[in-house]
């Protein structure tokens, strides 16, 4: 099956569902991993076209590990805005990605890049099977032939607006796979350098795992990734996740 995890900022994918793609990658799956903005603002002293430049080869170092592929829709940090033209850029890039399967944002996450990630995900699952909705690609791709399965994995600090937890359907178990996590969000070094200019220490890795670990305490793994699952009209909604991960590998 194809996968395609679409964020908003690289290095959202490492932190929330990277464990996930590993499992589902050593089970044969082909992964493409996406983001909607392109890291501009992620510097305290490089200009926004070097910082971007910088996070799109780090991204793209992080998904070679597992195997992955990385695309970028290209919208500067903290400019997403739900448009036509942005949403005819999601599309392409799902139709490009030809998924069975989209893991993206969880609604009501803490910052609006993120929340708009989310609905511009949900609306490219349905507009890249339209024939008629052009996106205006110079060589389009063909679009998809049926609404994928679509889950959003957990928010940061599995939280929404008013601090209650987020419900979740399935929790994966990725402890066999928490050092190549961990070694994906190391790719991302600009990030990791900022956060200790930000913050006067270096919580980068840490908190990761402090989250990982939070999410797996619920069904009594030592790391885990929470999702749920859209089951809104005409989607499918047996939960396919759960059944290729139990799967060997």
């Amino acid at each position: 099956m194809n996968i395609l995890a679409l964020a908003a900022h690289p290095d959202d994918i490492e932190f929330m569902c990277a464990g996930t793609l590993i499992l589902l990658k050593e089970r044969g799956h082909a992964i493409t991993m996406a983001t909607v903005n392109n890291g501009s603002c992620g510097s305290a002293t490089l200009p926004p076209d070097e910082i971007a430049r910088i996070r799109a080869l780090e991204a793209r170092r992080a998904a070679e590990l597992i195997g992955a592929t990385y695309d970028c829709v290209g919208i500067p940090d903290l400019e997403s805005v739900f448009d036509n033209p942005t949403r005819r850029k999601v599309s392409e890039l799902m139709r490009c990605a030809q998924p069975d399967i989209v893991l993206t944002i969880s609604p009501g996450d803490y910052m609006v890049d993120h929340e708009i990630a989310n609905l511009l995900a949900r609306d490219a699952t349905f507009t890249a099977t339209l024939g008629n909705y052009s996106t205006g690609a110079p060589h389009p791709a063909p679009i998809i032939k049926r609404l994928p399965y679509l889950y959003y994995f957990s928010t940061v600090e599995g939280l929404d607006h008013f601090g209650q937890d987020v419900f979740l359907d399935i929790i994966t178990d990725i402890s066999s796979v928490m050092d190549k996590k961990a070694a994906m969000l190391c790719c991302h070094a600009s990030q990791r350098e900022w956060l200790r200019h930000e913050h006067g220490m270096d919580e980068y890795v840490e908190f990761m795992q402090r989250q990982s670990k939070h999410l797996g305490a619920r069904r009594g793994y030592a790391f885990g990734e929470g999702f749920r699952q859209h089951r809104g009209h005409a989607y499918p909604r047996d939960n396919i996740l759960e059944k290729l991960l139990a799967q060997k590998p």
